[in-house]
């Protein structure tokens, strides 16, 4: 059986918030929950595999807008995802990056060409429009738009259609939702270059702290997850809320970028040994691994054998949230392709069984609804 592989009895098949430290509920025979629960308890429960909509609905929307939240909300998707950059003025809006020359209308509006500018972001240049160069009121001038036309034709038509939310806007949309459908709304809410922005004078972890406090997000058993690709933002978040936290983690090479700012010599090969796991488990709930920690790809671009990393994280009581699983081929293992044409539909049912196997709590997805049957299937069995 592969590592990691589907267990019975006693299967994990629900994760609670106030229970993210041990990782799962505890089940008893036949996946029964073994502890008593009450209604309010059961109603902030997440199935596992969680499926978590990557930017909201993105396979079908313009990525971190209202519509692609909706939708994903609308399919049922366990978790949404929202990224967060500031304005100019301090307002934490929803985009995956801060550079928005890509995923707005901003180049058409001729009262903004002298804010196009190259900045180095985390050792990166770039040529562009950024969140920081902007008031709130600014931005919401810009319309949102697809990120990614040639690979997504079908979403341009919605072009134009949706401003770009503020973080508090998404509170009261998932407040607004979660009274309507008698259920927590859960969000997966990222700080994005916090580094960067705090350098700017702009730090992150303290805003967003307060408005989940002030949105009652803030505890241990909010239907809210925290995460963030370097690790001290985590570390800062920690004293400021109990909101459960995660640690994003890419390529084995990778250097956080805090850690590079801070003369930490550690890699993400360091961080995913058990030493490694067990420092973060002394501040975070779990870890949201590239895909290809979980399983490598070879040179082919097939999937290999799966690592270890599941079971070590779970012996140190952290959940494991990977990223990203799409539908199209041009992001799929080479070996659940199907045809030439990079922008069609793979495999992606295969896929999601290979990844499952190893025993993840849930995974990142584009199109949520894909993800949902996929992660059904695989329970049911």
């Amino acid at each position: 059986m592969t590592q990691g592989a589907r267990r019975s009895p006693g299967r994990r098949t629900v994760l609670g918030a106030a229970v993210l430290g041990s990782a799962a509920l505890s089940l008893g025979p036949g996946g029964t929950a073994a502890q008593a629960s009450t209604p309010a308890d059961s109603r902030r429960r997440l199935p596992v595999p969680t499926v978590i909509a990557h930017r909201g609905a993105s396979g079908y929307r313009p990525e971190h807008t209202l519509g692609s939240y909706q939708l994903a909300l609308d399919m049922g998707a366990d978790v949404i995802e929202q990224d967060l950059v500031p304005t100019k003025d301090g307002h934490l809006v929803c985009r995956h990056e801060n550079d928005i020359t890509g995923t707005t209308d901003v180049a058409d509006h001729p009262e903004f060409a002298a804010r196009k500018t190259t900045k180095t972001v985390d050792g990166t240049s770039l040529t562009g429009w950024f969140t920081e160069d902007f008031t709130l009121a600014e931005l919401k001038t810009l319309r949102a738009k697809e990120r990614i036309p040639g690979t997504r034709q079908e979403n341009t038509v919605y072009d134009g259609r949706w401003t770009i939310p503020t973080f508090e806007e998404v509170l009261r949309w998932a407040e607004k939702e979660g009274r309507r459908r008698g259920r927590p709304v859960w969000l997966y809410v990222e700080t994005k270059h916090p580094t960067y922005f705090r350098g700017l004078g702009l730090g992150l972890e303290e805003p967003l702290a307060k408005l989940l406090r002030r949105y009652g997000r803030h505890r241990a058993d909010s239907a809210t997850f925290l995460q963030s690709f370097e690790p001290s933002s985590m570390q800062r978040m920690a004293k400021l809320v109990s909101t459960p936290r995660v640690v994003l983690l890419w390529t084995p090479d990778d250097r956080p970028w805090d850690f590079r700012e801070a003369g930490d010599p550690r890699t993400v090969a360091d961080l995913i040994t058990p030493e490694g796991l067990t420092w973060i488990a002394s501040y975070a709930q779990g870890i949201g691994p590239l895909l290809d920690l979980v399983i490598p790809k070879g040179k082919d671009g097939k999937l290999g054998k799966p690592t270890t990393l599941v079971r070590d994280a779970h012996a140190k009581g952290l959940i494991l949230h990977p990223y990203t699983l799409r539908n199209e081929n041009t992001f799929l293992p080479a070996d659940f392709r199907r045809g030439t044409d990079p922008a069609a539909y793979g495999d992606v049912f295969g896929a999601y069984e290979a990844y499952f196997a190893t025993g993840i709590d849930g995974i990142f997805t584009d199109q949520p609804d894909t993800g949902l049957l996929a992660a059904a299937d695989f329970r049911d069995r």
